[in-house]
């Protein structure tokens, strides 16, 4: 097929259109939901080499974990969990070339160049986004315990006025010390009578101040929420909460009722059905009747089969999906058995919103609270900066390489130049379908392949003369040269292309963007330098048949 000179002018042919196709895109016209959930029209310009963050400018973070609240018992192993997880968001979270790496011990790096919005990236990262499901508890045990998390209270020096409890009564808050000596101390500085209410005054029954009625639901003031969490949350206060119940608040923002504003508690079961360990895809969606945004979800078999025997078990019951250690949205009514696929109704929250929180899900909770605490923006000035130093460092070079192809190998030198233009042109056009990522070093490493591409012609020119000066015709040296210089061009650009590979698979960012545009390069200089340079030669020939000397 390739025999003939128009056939590989064809080719060649074919093979500049295809680049000039990848490397100036038109823009493309995509259907989209806005905000509200409506579809539009909206013109989308293609890219068609991205930038990295050296480049183009981006987010920088660094991450370790935070052990404030959930203490780790493997650092080492709860970091690289972290960092799988990490990547597995990042992913498909949809930026371009992302760098996640563990520096040192105990930090993650995050580079996410091109970023438009910092504070979804953050929210991404950071949210740890643990998936439950618990049922309601319908037995008003919370109710009962108040009067008696009230009486410790009462002895630990706590008034109901929200006063500060003597030094004695502080320890005794902080210990969890409710020995006589405790409550006599606090005694002495105060305390209210038997009998007054303290938790009892903040925790209502959702009910009772408005909402609609459903067990295992209760209301606090939003001006009091703190307060409340924190004696909820007092040792000697927590283990009297109710036998097998745990106390979860809602997600989100406080509820109006009337004037008042309440923040929701929940009285749960202490053990969830299932988790997010089962859960094997989730997606987000906008409901077509009430334009609420929703993540369908999907379980393995095993949790499916938890899931199904329990909800099957609790027809009529709330049942609390919990995001986090919240409580997301109130609790629906379990109308019949589920199995493998559920729903979470995410209400009025966006649907970049339900993204992010279908792509966390997917990619699994952190095994401890990641907290950054390195965080800047990389401008898009020091990416100009170093673009057009590259650019300037590959354009000198180029011409440097085309005086002294045409200087040293005249007329053949010609023919080399055009085949390094299509080169150049090949090489971009290859690394625009491959979606990569351009990167300073990447940027080098084309610059360094244009010397690679050269070297192939080189090799092929010395041989052929050689061959002329052996005696050897015009068209049986050119011949001769293509065929016995192949050896030494396979030998060195296969070396070349294993180090890239080795470069590619251990190495990270920019040392991958590197070997990308290396590996790319030698591809595109074997098809220039043997296969174009070759018909060039071919056609010059055809046109001098009877030529007996070569401007070489």
């Amino acid at each position: 097929m390739l025999s003939t000179i128009r056939n590989r002018m064809i080719l060649i042919g074919l093979m500049i259109a295809g680049s000039i196709i990848y490397l100036f895109p038109s823009n493309q016209t995509v259907r989209e939901r806005n905000a509200q959930g409506v579809m539009h029209d909206t013109t989308e310009r293609r890219v068609p080499i991205k930038y990295g963050l050296d480049l183009q400018g981006g987010m920088h973070l660094a991450l370790t974990l935070d052990t404030s609240s959930v203490k780790s018992t493997d650092f080492k192993g709860d970091i690289d969990k972290a960092l799988t997880v990490l990547r597995k968001r990042i992913d498909e979270f949809g930026v371009s070339e992302p760098l996640i790496q563990k520096v040192g011990s105990d930090q993650i790096v995050v580079e996410l160049p091109g970023l438009s919005d910092p504070a979804r990236a953050r929210a991404v990262v950071e949210s740890n986004a643990k998936l439950e499901f618990r049922i309601a508890d319908k037995t008003a045990g919370l109710e009962a315990s108040l009067p008696l998390m009230d009486n410790e209270l009462r002895r630990l020096g706590v008034k109901s006025n929200g006063a500060a409890p003597s030094a004695k009564g502080v320890a005794a808050l902080l210990t969890g010390d409710t020995t006589r000596k405790g409550a006599a101390d606090s005694a002495k500085s105060g305390g209210d009578s038997a009998g007054t209410r303290i938790l009892g005054d903040l925790i209502h029954p959702a009910s009772e101040v408005g909402f609609t009625p459903m067990p295992g639901e209760y209301a606090v003031l939003e001006t009091a929420y703190l307060r409340t969490d924190s004696l909820l949350h007092v040792p000697a206060v927590r283990r009297l909460w109710p036998r097998g119940v745990e106390l979860f608040w809602a997600n989100g923002q406080p509820q109006s009722v009337g004037t008042q504003q309440w923040r929701l508690l929940y009285a749960l079961a202490d053990k969830s059905i299932v988790d997010g360990t089962h859960l094997t895809d989730a997606t987000a969606q906008i409901d077509p009747v009430t334009q609420a945004r929703t993540v369908n979800f999907t379980l393995d078999r095993a949790g499916g089969r938890v899931f199904g025997a329990e909800t099957g078990r609790h027809v009529g019951d709330y049942m609390a999906i919990m995001l986090s250690g919240k409580v997301e949205g109130r609790p629906p009514v379990i109308q019949s058995r589920i199995d493998q696929h559920g729903q979470i109704e995410l209400g009025n929250r966006s649907l970049a919103e339900a993204n992010d929180l279908a792509l966390t899900l997917k990619a699994g909770a952190l095994p401890v609270p990641l907290k950054i605490i390195e965080d800047f923006q990389v401008g898009a000035s020091l990416g100009q900066d170093s673009i057009r130093g590259g650019i300037t460092a590959g354009v000198v070079g180029a011409i440097l390489v085309v005086l002294i192809m045409i200087g040293y190998y005249r007329g053949a030198g010609v023919l080399a130049v055009v085949a390094l233009g299509l080169y150049v042109l090949f090489t971009l056009a290859g690394l625009a379908a491959l979606k990569a990522t351009l990167t300073l070093p990447g940027l080098a490493g084309l610059v360094l392949s244009v010397g690679i591409a050269v070297d192939a012609n080189v090799l092929i020119f010395e041989r052929i003369r050689e061959e002329l000066i052996a005696g050897r015709s015009v068209r049986l040296a050119v011949e001769e040269g293509f065929k016995h210089a192949m050896n030494a061009i396979i030998d060195s650009n296969v070396s070349t292309v294993l180090t890239a590979l080795f470069l590619f698979q251990f190495g990270t960012g920019p040392v991958k963007g590197f070997a990308v545009t290396l590996i790319m390069g030698i591809a595109a200089s074997m098809v220039t330098a043997v296969f174009v340079t070759k018909t060039l030669f071919l056609l010059w020939l055809e046109r001098r048949p009877t030529a007996t000397t070569l401007s070489i």
